[in-house]
């Protein structure tokens, strides 16, 4: 006969820890081996009981989620943690992640999500609450775009001598000649510094050059 999976819960509401051992008594697989109310009794507890899994939440008095995560993790790094907790931030899940945490689901969940998430970190698996991924992904893909709206708006060295030439009042004839280069390669460049700045004109774009750029800068 398969081991059943052992499952300690903590967390610091006595009806909520009472709901999730009800919940999962009609596991055939699942069996709740022990609940405690603070980080502060998770060792003991857990060498008692020796847990596979641990639904871990974050906010509890004394010893909170993470430090409890923490200490498990270095002295029963076979047993897995999984995050079950309301907060839905982003510095919690990655934090939570880092100290050793198998998986974050949110106390919204529904129940099938919760005995989906035990059994596939018991296993040695990843699991995280859709909400979760998708805010984490949203979050990293708007901090990409930043970056490279910020790269892309950023003057390479060539365009800061265009630039430094055109506040000078050269020409785009005379800066060809300087820089030993076509015109039509400079007035790329003013095409692209244009673009870059959001820039609409030619004397706004010399405007910028003699507010912002000087010789000295380049």
């Amino acid at each position: 006969m398969t081991e059943k999976v052992r499952v300690l819960i903590a967390d610091d509401h006595a009806m909520f820890r009472e709901g999730v051992r009800l919940l999962l008594k009609g596991e055939p697989d699942l069996e709740v081996v022990g609940d405690v109310s603070n980080g502060n009794e998770i060792i003991a507890v857990a060498e008692a009981v020796k847990p596979h899994v641990v639904l871990m939440d974050i906010t509890m008095p004394g010893m909170n989620g993470l430090e409890a995560t923490k200490l498990l993790k270095n002295r029963f790094p076979d047993t897995h943690v999984l995050v079950l907790t309301m907060h839905r931030s982003e510095e919690y899940f990655i934090e939570m992640l880092k100290l050793g945490a198998s998986g974050y689901v949110l106390k919204a969940s529904d129940m099938e999500q919760l005995v989906r998430a035990i059994r596939e970190v018991a296993k040695g698996g990843i699991f995280v609450h859709a909400d979760m991924a998708s805010q984490v992904l949203q979050d990293y893909a708007r901090r990409m775009r930043k970056a490279d709206e910020s790269l892309q708006a950023t003057p390479s060295r060539r365009e800061k001598q265009i630039l430094c030439l055109l506040a000078d009042g050269y020409s785009n004839k005379e800066i060809a000649v300087r820089l030993h280069v076509s015109p039509s390669t400079i007035h790329s460049h003013r095409t692209n510094l244009m673009r870059k700045l959001n820039i609409s004109t030619k004397h706004e774009l010399i405007r910028y050059a003699r507010r912002y750029h000087t010789l000295d800068e380049i």
